[in-house]
């Protein structure tokens, strides 16, 4: 019987990693490519679409040798992407007309102000999409290529203009430019796509000036995206089966597919997301709304809280501060610290994101004393990122009803078993640690496997094993620490 293996793509923010699974979902090998990042003068953060491309065309033949099996044993492609990015192409010649912007670049902030200023529409849009206005979502990335860009307008007026994240791109290209898709996990993060109604919104097209050609079909989740050969690499060509957004394939990857399950990825900053299955609940309490996928022909939708600062906090103990060498450090200063000091960190270094979303606050310690050192200063920073997971976790709590008694978790902050066991304490909830990495990528790898029937979805998430923490800490001590930490965001907001 012939063995057959699963390619995933994870097309991220700093690079690109390509992996393979084998029959039982285990991972067998792994290839990664940086590109560059292009940050101008003005701040403006930009991808090149093209070496992304390449990128992850080399990626996936290098892996694949790198496994030393026959290409022919490749049976379908995962996609897993990094949201928001926005790219705009010519859809005859395949080129693209501009870097791509990242989902970090404001650039667009102005259009946004404008378009508030003319329709009087925030609410309309996010009552429709689920997502606050902002230049963060491509819809004015989108209608940004259209004011700044000539061939852009150009290429849309001909009918050849293509906008799409970069999912869309990648669809685009390693179809040979025979398909152009993206799933509904990365439409709803558009802010040009209505949750409801599931299509493309025409009144939201109006209000950011997008032509409703250049926008890729929209495709189930599980569905079929096109076939691939690697551009000539493999023996025939597969198919592109399994397409999510990253923070939609970490949701995936944990098997959190039940409504009321949770995940939260610690990275850089962190994206807390609630499955809340076929109910579309508007938050209200700071947290967007979005599609988790449409798998089976089913949508389920979550909410979702994004923080800016958590993971990062460590680097700038490390780089900035210079207390610490490596991020190894932070578990073991954290447990010599003197549990009764108060210090606080609010990590607002550019603002502080969910549920409080004030873009003009600024980051500040609060509570030491005489005898507050560097272990205390780690201890304040490992907790200051518990308590930022915490406010979105009760945030969802106070949306759904929801008592939330698991918490999943992924990233390289989940190695501090410190930070895990006061996250646990401090939400109140158990934690469960899958013992592999790169969860989006999994999950997107193994929805593509189950929806080309190499993987049956009620056993392949045996190949992963968990570690888990459970609540210790009296439920005064917790209720004083989380006074102590809203006493402190409170000050910051003043």
């Amino acid at each position: 019987m012939k063995t057959f293996y699963v390619l995933g793509v994870d097309q991220s923010t700093q690079g690109t990693k390509a992996v393979l699974f084998d029959p039982k979902g285990f991972l067998l090998a792994r290839y990664d490519l940086p590109h560059e990042q292009i940050v101008d003068h003005r701040g403006w953060v930009s991808h090149n679409p093209s070496e992304i491309y390449r990128n992850v065309v080399q990626a996936c033949r290098k892996v694949i040798e790198k496994a030393g099996i026959s290409s022919s044993e490749i049976c379908c492609m995962g996609i897993t992407n990094q949201r928001e990015t926005t790219v705009a192409w010519d859809k005859e010649t395949g080129e693209p007309l501009a870097d791509a912007i990242v989902w970090q670049c404001n650039r667009a902030k102005e259009i946004c102000r404008e378009i508030q200023q003319k329709y009087g529409c925030e609410e309309e849009i996010y009552k429709k999409t689920g997502l606050k206005l902002s230049p963060y979502y491509p819809a004015s990335k989108m209608t940004w290529f259209m004011e700044n860009i000539s061939e852009a307008r150009e290429k849309a007026q001909q009918h050849r203009l293509a906008l799409g994240t970069i999912d869309s791109w990648l669809i685009y290209k390693l179809t040979g430019g025979r398909s152009f898709r993206t799933d509904y996990s990365n439409a709803s993060r558009t802010q040009l796509f209505h949750l409801e109604n599931l299509c493309w919104d025409e009144e939201l097209l109006k209000y950011f000036r997008v032509p409703a050609d250049a926008l890729a079909e929209v495709t189930d989740s599980d569905g079929i995206f096109g076939e691939t050969d690697l551009e000539g690499f493999l023996e025939k060509p597969i198919p592109i089966c399994g397409v999510l957004g990253d923070s939609h394939g970490a949701l995936f990857g944990h098997n959190c597919r039940g409504e009321g399950n949770i995940k939260a990825t610690y990275g850089t900053g962190s994206s807390v997301m609630l499955n809340t299955g076929g109910q579309q609940i508007a938050s209200r309490h700071g947290l967007s709304t979005s599609l988790a996928w449409k798998v089976k022909g089913r949508v389920s939708y979550v909410l979702e809280g994004n923080i800016n600062y958590t993971g990062a906090v460590i680097s700038w103990l490390k780089d900035e501060i210079g207390i610490i060498a490596s991020a190894k450090e932070t578990e073991a200063l954290a447990l010599e610290a003197n549990s009764q000091d108060q210090t606080y960190i609010v990590p607002a270094f550019s603002g502080l994101g969910a549920p409080w979303w004030n873009n003009e606050a600024r980051a500040m310690i609060v509570g030491m004393n005489r005898s507050t050192g560097k272990k205390e200063l780690v201890k304040a920073a490992c907790d200051c990122i518990a308590y930022q997971i915490n406010d979105v976790v009760d945030a969802m709590r106070k949306d759904t009803g929801l008592t939330i008694e698991e918490l999943c978790v992924d990233g390289g902050p989940t190695r501090n078993a410190y930070l895990m066991q006061f996250q646990s304490d401090i939400s109140e909830a158990g934690i469960k640690i899958p013992d592999a990495e790169e969860l989006s990528v999994i999950g997107a790898s193994y929805l593509a496997g189950i929806s080309a029937g190499v993987y049956d979805e009620n056993e392949i998430y045996q190949s992963i094993s968990y570690q888990r923490f459970t609540p210790g800490m009296e439920a005064k001590m917790r209720e004083e620490k989380k006074d102590g930490w809203k006493t402190a965001v409170e000050m910051l907001l003043k």
